[in-house]
């Protein structure tokens, strides 16, 4: 190549991270078929069909296929599994508190399954969410690639990254931290919904580097994450549609992150949402970047910010560099991976049947490393000491001419059957983007600040909620800069007519 730096023939980075799913529950049986090989030969951590998980009696429950005539097979695993910090600690070491040394079996998934499954069935809230028939069991079940047609193509047609894990071992909030600002300022929970950090944003303003948020039919929750997206131009922002606009018409920034659908009938694919609605979503995130003017020189990331309390069955890595001095909560130390989650890589420059891990013995592949990709390719500085350590993903780019196949030529995507028991509630993301939108600044015409709606049931009224209180405040800091703007010409005409006032009389 002409540059050490493969990334250098990229222009555009989009990244689209969707919601809690496990590298087995998705991608598991990825290459079962070939004795978990690709077809150039290279190893694939996939899963062989022996791997179990004891029942609170004891009883040995093996991994299972998800068949296409399954009952309600898009909703599985029939309501959402435990992903908190002592949930996933459950699942690893078969206790709320990790051992040490922090050696995992990943032999709880199915007894903290069942132990959600008690409290959640005894929580009228939750209760009404659960999928008629499910069982503890059902945290076993793994798609097929009959059953993810869309991400099963685009992993054997570029490139499955098959150790590559969620920042922290712990819910979403903390994750969609690290992968925007590289640190989660020490939070391990969802009840920190923004953070008061730099992030990737920022820096890439910083250094003249475009960028732009995307959310899917709602404004971008990652808006409200961080300072500095916060108080950015809202030129920066739009919903996925703009994002197609900017694709077709080659105006694609530098960097584009990407948010599904929160809703509970939208397409974010956590459990227990219809997973065949994420796989349009994919379908349609990479038809916008394949079809565009840039293609060749544009690089896809499809990732989700935690396993979301689905199975795998390796054991998260030690050696993770902590971001900074910050005391974790519950008194994680920031040294330990949290679960694999499925991250495909897609690019013309990356042969087929690609499986791009690091070499054995160091830094593995963390959400991290999206950001080290995006500062080594803009020659950005790292935000924190986690990024600073992160692997970037540049070596994944090994071909000298692109390709002009299309790996989903003749794909279709599936269709779920049966019915979102979640449908009308309100997602726990709504629930979070809906606080954040409460605290902004809104401000009628007499400069008075207006108050949050006082009650949000449905998950259509927190939508339209998210919608008008981000509309009104955007509309309000609109006519604030205005205000602002004109101000100064009053005050700078004043000073001419003064001025002017005093030579005339001086004159006189």
């Amino acid at each position: 190549m002409a540059s050490s730096n493969p990334l250098s023939r990229i222009q555009h980075i989009v990244v689209l991270m969707l919601e809690n799913r496990s590298f087995d529950s998705m991608l598991g049986f990825l290459y079962a078929d070939q004795g978990n090989k690709s077809p150039s030969g290279q190893p694939f951590e996939g899963l062989t069909g022996k791997e179990a998980n004891p029942d609170p009696t004891g009883k040995s429950i093996p991994v299972f296929e998800i068949g296409p005539t399954d009952k309600n097979a898009y909703f599985m695993p029939g309501t959402d599994p435990g992903e908190g910090y002592a949930a996933t600690n459950s699942q690893l070491f078969g206790s709320v508190n990790a051992p040490t040394p922090p050696d995992a079996t990943n032999q709880g998934f199915v007894k903290d399954f069942s132990y959600t499954l008690g409290w959640e069935k005894k929580t009228s809230s939750w209760a009404k969410q659960i999928l008629p028939g499910t069982v503890a069991q059902n945290i076993m079940g793994i798609f097929t690639p009959k059953m993810l047609p869309v991400l099963s193509a685009l992993a054997r047609g570029y490139a499955v990254c098959d150790h590559w894990y969620c920042s922290l071992p712990t819910e979403t909030m903390p994750n969609r931290a690290f992968v925007g600002a590289a640190t989660s300022q020490g939070h391990m929970d969802d009840k920190t919904k923004s953070f008061t950090v730099p992030s990737i944003f920022g820096l890439l303003d910083q250094n003249y580097v475009s960028w732009a948020i995307y959310g899917y039919d709602t404004e971008p929750l990652t808006r409200h994450t961080f300072p500095d997206t916060s108080n950015a131009d809202d030129s920066h922002f739009g919903l996925f549609k703009d994002f197609q606009s900017a694709a077709a018409g080659g105006t694609l920034p530098a960097y584009t992150f990407l948010e599904p659908d929160w809703a509970p009938t939208g397409n974010s694919q956590h459990p227990n949402y219809d997973v065949a609605l994420g796989e349009q979503l994919i379908h349609d995130v990479y038809y916008a970047v394949y079809n565009s003017k840039a293609w060749e020189q544009t690089l896809l990331i499809i990732t989700y910010d935690e396993h979301g309390g689905c199975y795998d069955h390796v054991a998260p890595p030690s050696g993770a560099v902590p971001p900074d001095n910050t005391p974790g909560e519950y008194g994680f130390d920031f040294k330990r991976f949290g679960i694999r989650v499925p991250t495909i890589i897609v690019s013309p420059l990356i042969a087929p049947g690609t499986i791009f891990r690091v070499p054995v013995g160091t830094m593995p592949f963390d959400h991290t490393s999206i950001l080290k990709t995006v500062e080594k390719r803009w020659g950005l500085n790292p935000l924190t000491a986690r990024d600073a350590a992160a692997p970037d993903v540049g070596d994944v780019l090994t071909l000298d001419t692109a390709r002009t196949d299309d790996p989903l030529k003749g794909v279709k995507v599936p269709q779920a059957s049966g019915k979102d028991p979640a449908k009308g509630e309100p997602s726990h993301l709504q629930q979070v983007h809906a606080e954040l939108v409460a605290q902004l600044p809104v401000q009628d015409k007499h400069g008075r600040r207006i108050p949050p709606m006082a009650e949000l049931r449905t998950s259509a009224d927190y939508k339209a909620y998210i919608q008008s209180r981000t509309a009104a405040w955007k509309k309000s800091r609109k006519a604030a800069a205005e205000s602002n703007t004109r101000t100064p010409k009053k005050k700078r005409t004043a000073k001419k007519t003064t001025h002017r006032t005093r030579k005339l009389k001086k004159k006189s």
